[in-house]
């Protein structure tokens, strides 16, 4: 079977927007968790997000493209432009039909929904901006990327809420190791800090109330959490044939090797209590890659903060690992950057490539008063240098939706 290999890493983030900068604070466990300034969030139970600082999309897209754009898109094309030159790719000397776009996100334009809908309900129908369609809809990043870097191979998005970025790396592999394509630009992307975005999740009392202290208000696995931090960004990674990159000369991170999916049919937004579901795709990923329990280094937790998914997840990595769970390190870094929804899996992979690359594992930050039911390693507080060769990443969505990727040091 073809092998599948990450030749080039893009992030747009609360941590940053350059990679340098971003792993470095990654390895020192710094928060880029704040109080909300994008809107007025006096009335919001919730008033901590990730928000993504020092943002310019001048760099990727020009200002009259800009203003067509949602912001989701706008941090996806960015991503993608610092993942395609950091791969060292030039797609204009590439079969622009064995090129393709995976990029997915959770929710899309909703920036773009409220700032229309307020429109046409204040000003009348024909205000409405003949852009919003093209701006909102989630599979539009992919398309720009498309049209961007003259990939014709395939194209679409996936959304599967916070799994959907780690499912989009999952069948990006899968068409490459089928021979649909040779290189797919794949990844995540999301801009949900908005008024609807974080009173929806408020009313769902997801959300982290930590108000007075929000550097300290993603906490998983601790006893103390209370929620999740919501959060902005994107990650792009350029997934390539294993012959292809070698024939260019590429730089490789890692391998991505396996793939496992699956669907707890329990609840809408509640995990299954038992982490059978997850526990399966993490089985799965692990059988497709052709690895034991045994093998594994290291897990990129999904790892939200919540009471619920925090104690599942535990669970459902003992579930796969056995005994073998007691000796793997696992980490969120969610702590660290909160919950970027449908981009998070992108990033986590990024991470994950960081830390086979560097054979680092990050730490899970502000876990001071561990939880008797999340009784695993979670490397907590520091980053730990250390041998890293087999590594999973978890991400779980709600409406059931279970994806774990596996990537193998080359």
């Amino acid at each position: 079977m073809r092998r599948v290999v990450i030749t080039g890493l893009g992030v747009v983030s609360p941590l940053g927007c350059d990679l340098p900068t971003v792993w470095q604070k990654l390895q020192a466990g710094e928060s880029g968790l704040g109080l909300i300034t994008k809107f007025d969030a006096t009335d919001f139970g919730s008033k901590i997000a990730g928000e993504v600082s020092d943002f310019d999309p001048s760099e990727a897209v020009d200002r009259k493209a800009q203003r067509r754009m949602d912001e989701f898109s706008l941090f996806a094309m960015v991503a993608a432009k610092s993942a395609v030159e950091d791969s060292g790719i030039d797609f204009s000397a590439e079969d622009s039909t064995r090129m393709g776009v995976i990029v997915s996100s959770g929710i899309g334009g909703l920036q773009t929904l409220e700032v229309q809908a307020k429109s046409i309900r204040e000003r009348g129908p024909s205000r409405c901006s003949p852009f919003m369609i093209p701006q909102m809809i989630i599979n539009m990043a992919s398309g720009l990327i498309a049209i961007e870097y003259g990939c014709q191979g395939p194209n679409f998005a996936v959304v599967t809420a916070c799994a959907s970025a780690s499912h989009g790396l999952g069948v990006s592999m899968h068409s490459i190791q089928r021979g649909e394509a040779d290189v797919i630009i794949s990844g995540g992307t999301e801009a949900s800090v908005t008024s609807l975005g974080v009173g929806g999740f408020c009313a769902m009392r997801a959300l982290s109330t930590r108000n007075d202290d929000p550097t300290a208000a993603s906490r998983p696995f601790d006893v103390d959490r209370d929620g999740f931090v919501i959060a902005d960004g994107a990650a792009i990674l350029i997934l390539e044939e294993l012959e292809h990159a070698k024939a260019r000369g590429a730089k490789i991170y890692c391998e991505l090797a396996g793939f496992g999916m699956s669907c707890d049919a329990y609840h809408i937004t509640a995990p299954s209590e038992t982490g059978d579901g997850a526990a399966r795709a993490i089985k799965m990923a692990m059988q497709t890659a052709g690895v034991t329990p045994e093998d594994i280094s290291y897990i990129n937790a999904h790892g939200t903060s919540t009471q619920l998914n925090d104690i599942m997840e535990t669970q459902a990595i003992r579930g796969a690992l056995g005994e073998a769970a007691n000796s793997v390190m696992v980490s969120s870094t969610k702590s660290m950057t909160g919950h970027m929804l449908g981009a998070a899996g992108g990033f986590e992979a990024a991470a994950v490539a960081l830390a086979l690359r560097d054979q680092v594992v990050p730490p899970t930050i502000n876990h001071h008063k561990p939880d008797p039911k999340c009784d695993l390693d979670y490397v907590p507080n520091e980053a730990r240098q250390t041998e890293v060769n087999v590594c999973l990443s978890n991400s779980l969505g709600f409406g059931g939706h279970n994806a774990c990727v596996a990537f193998k040091k080359v």
